[in-house]
């Protein structure tokens, strides 16, 4: 049974436009694993430094299919060179895929990959910034504190502290079109079954109390169509017991005390929000951000009307509009240019 944590739709390909960089393989090892990642260099100039693009959840294949290539090449025309990589056991990455990979272990993976950018010395290594999204937003905060020399961090459709499925599976619920009584069903056994699971209940009191939510549509598509079974279910509730759970929300806590992690950065930081995002509650983030990031960094937030959760022009933000509507995948209008603008801004 799959971790409840941020779900993203990653995106395969950005906007086409003529190379502005040079690119080159570049892999490096965490763990004893070699993990196959791409560089992107302007041409023809010393680069300003370097942007690590930091993933949000699920497998990838970012290497091979240009995942971000906009974003990439907009880095590269504010003069700033990209390093990308495809986590283990995705593209030509070594190992297993994990989908429960903890947010500590993939801020340890980050920082493997900025020393080894020092070690061999590639130009622009001397200022690390970090790109990321959703996951990312607990991923880089642990960067930012751990390495302490991170020049700059870019949050698109950042986190909270907790676990944000339970607003993910209620927006979309109200998008496909269930009424008020059905979602709140639907949604409060949802919440039980975490209780219970997170309390040590057996798998035959989680089954019964579970039986709307389980057999639901828009769940199960999630989900790929997963059934629980006894052995996976146990197999399950052994690491989600050792996580932390808050018991006002019943919400998973991905990090302690994230307020004071926030508190300690000090970098310039942009966090930039769709506002149609179903994924994420983009506003309570911008809160958080406010309230913490606001007080001891060069905070600028902007958020874009109309896009959802990937910084893409949206209708509804659903969570599968653009699957079963063929819609094309717009850039935000702006969303490029403010990443281009602030860069300069902040040198």
């Amino acid at each position: 049974m799959k971790k409840i944590i941020t779900i993203i739709f990653l995106i395969l390909a950005g906007v086409n436009s003529k190379a502005q960089s040079d690119k080159q393989i570049f892999d490096f090892e965490f763990e004893g694993i070699t993990l196959n990642g791409v560089l992107n260099i302007p041409k023809h100039v010393q680069p300003k430094g370097i942007v690590l693009i930091v993933h949000g959840s699920g497998r990838t294949n970012a290497v091979e299919q240009e995942w971000y290539s906009d974003i990439r090449e907009t880095m590269v025309k504010a003069g700033y060179s990209t390093y990308m990589w495809d986590k283990r056991g995705c593209g030509k990455s070594g190992g297993t895929f994990n989908y429960n990979q903890s947010v500590h272990n993939s801020a340890s993976e980050v920082i493997a990959a900025i020393n080894y950018l020092k070690q061999k010395e590639i130009p622009g290594c001397k200022k690390i910034g970090l790109w990321g999204i959703s996951r990312a937003g607990w991923i880089n905060p642990i960067v930012i504190n751990e390495y302490k020399n991170i020049k700059f961090w870019i949050s698109v459709s950042g986190v909270d502290d907790k676990e944000n499925f339970n607003y993910l599976f209620e927006e979309n619920l109200k998008i496909n079109g269930y009424p008020k009584d059905s979602i709140n069903l639907l949604t409060k056994e949802f919440k039980e079954g975490v209780r219970l699971i997170h309390s040590g209940a057996d798998f035959e009191t989680y089954m019964n109390a579970t039986k709307n939510v389980r057999n639901n549509k828009f769940l199960n598509r999630f989900n790929n169509g997963t059934v629980i079974t006894k052995e996976g279910y146990y197999k399950y509730q052994n690491i989600f017991m050792k996580e932390d759970l808050d018991e006002e929300t019943g919400l998973q806590v991905y990090i302690k005390g994230f307020r004071s992690v926030l508190l300690n950065i000090n970098c310039p930081v942009l966090a930039l929000f769709g506002e149609k995002d179903k994924n994420v509650d983009w506003k309570k983030t911008k809160t958080l951000y406010i309230n913490t990031l606001g007080r001891n960094t060069n905070l600028k937030i902007k958020s874009f009307p109309g896009c959802n959760h990937n910084l893409f022009k949206c209708k509804t933000g659903g969570f599968y509009e653009f699957q079963d509507n063929n819609l094309p995948w717009d850039r935000c209008d702006g969303f490029l240019t403010a990443m281009a603008d602030w860069l300069n801004e902040i040198e």
